[in-house]
């Protein structure tokens, strides 16, 4: 059973042994909560920091720091490998967006194809995670 899911993760473009069996290890949940909840868990979903008028800046925080730094490391190679990933994290630079801020938005839509992966036992297949089929999840 964990073979099969590990290769299921592995099937994608930048996830490799390591972030594979710590998201296995560290994060049973992934496949099980939906992505807004399965991001806050990770502690790539972004918090604000307002009170009243005055309007913060967004970042992250908390979580569980292991698979945050597996899953960093797997951006970093995704955004050259990945399709996917590389068009999205071109888009946000593009936009004007900071790399760092960029990363992160491709860390957490990273996890997001993954958890849609796992939850539905299919690999990886690039024309569904660009869609907006990883979004339902």
């Amino acid at each position: 059973m964990w073979r099969e899911k590990e290769n299921l993760l592995r099937s994608v473009p930048g996830v490799g042994p390591v972030t594979a069996t710590t998201l296995l290890a560290e994060l049973p949940e992934l496949g099980h909560l939906d992505r807004k909840k399965i991001a806050s868990l990770v502690g790539v979903a972004s918090f604000n920091c307002d009170s009243g008028k005055k309007r913060g800046k967004r970042s992250i925080w908390g979580g569980r720091a292991s698979v945050r730094n597996a899953l960093y490391m797997a951006s970093l190679s995704a955004k050259r490998h990945n399709k996917v990933i590389k068009e999205m994290y071109d888009r946000l630079i593009l936009m004007g967006k900071p790399a760092k801020v960029a990363l992160v938005a491709c860390m957490r839509k990273l996890l997001t194809i993954l958890n849609a992966m796992m939850h539905a036992g299919k690999s990886w297949q690039p024309d569904l995670a660009s869609s907006k089929l990883t979004v339902a999840l």
